[in-house]
């Protein structure tokens, strides 16, 4: 456990370095792509990694009936498409650029020497992987315990940034209201009601783009 909390600890304290910095040491190839900007498709070739440099990605799972959903909305400093380093050989979603953004490739090959390597780049690697399981497990018991509203605010304050470390974004581009009932299993129906419900509270204000503030992080407390 002290170990886990080491790397943690480190995993924060890294994610804080410049996006762009880290990159350039991870190798590969940069790629732009544009607002809604197909990065891959479930079902297609994994033979490499994706570090998001600037904007942000979702990933969407498609399950056997053809009904799909919103598995994570990922941004600067995130990894995506790491299953191909523990085998998987296709694609288990599909990532589409939210924004604008810039995203590095490195191949599978070139991702497995950096984390036999006993450095910064695959200590990094390691506290991210157990970040991010830890994340999962944050997922998972909100579904379990949080309501509807709870689980929007969440995800709105993990859109604008407010679950991290470092500076928030102060307009995040509107979201799509039908994505945001995909991620958390209820309608659009009821998501447009909460969201009327947080504006006339003040935790979130339009002005040409959503802004979420920090009250919001009251709706988690709430009983």
């Amino acid at each position: 456990m002290e170990t886990e909390n080491i790397l943690l600890r480190t995993t924060k304290l890294l994610l804080r370095t410049d996006a762009l910095s880290l990159g350039a040491r991870l190798g590969g190839t940069v790629s732009r792509y544009r607002r809604k900007q197909t990065v891959y498709t479930q079902g297609t070739a994994a033979g490499s990694l994706f570090y998001i440099q600037v904007g942000e990605v979702r990933l969407t799972n498609e399950s056997k009936d053809r009904r799909s959903a919103v598995t994570a909305i990922l941004g600067e400093g995130d990894f995506f498409g790491a299953q191909c380093l523990i085998g998987f050989p296709l694609r288990l979603s599909t990532a589409v650029a939210m924004t604008d953004s810039s995203i590095r490739s490195i191949p599978k090959r070139r991702m497995i020497d950096l984390l036999r390597k006993k450095n910064k780049i695959s200590l990094f690697l390691v506290s991210y992987l157990l970040s991010t399981l830890k994340k999962y497990q944050e997922h998972v018991a909100a579904l379990l315990t949080l309501t509807a509203e709870q689980r929007l605010a969440r995800i709105l304050l993990t859109l604008a940034h407010l679950d991290r470390k470092g500076a928030p974004i102060t307009e995040v581009p509107n979201p799509n209201h039908q994505v945001l009932a995909d991620m958390v299993g209820t309608t659009r129906s009821r998501i447009n009601l909460f969201m009327n419900n947080f504006r006339k509270q003040g935790y979130i204000s339009y002005d040409g783009g959503l802004e979420v503030h920090k009250s919001l992080r009251k709706v988690l407390h709430e009983r």
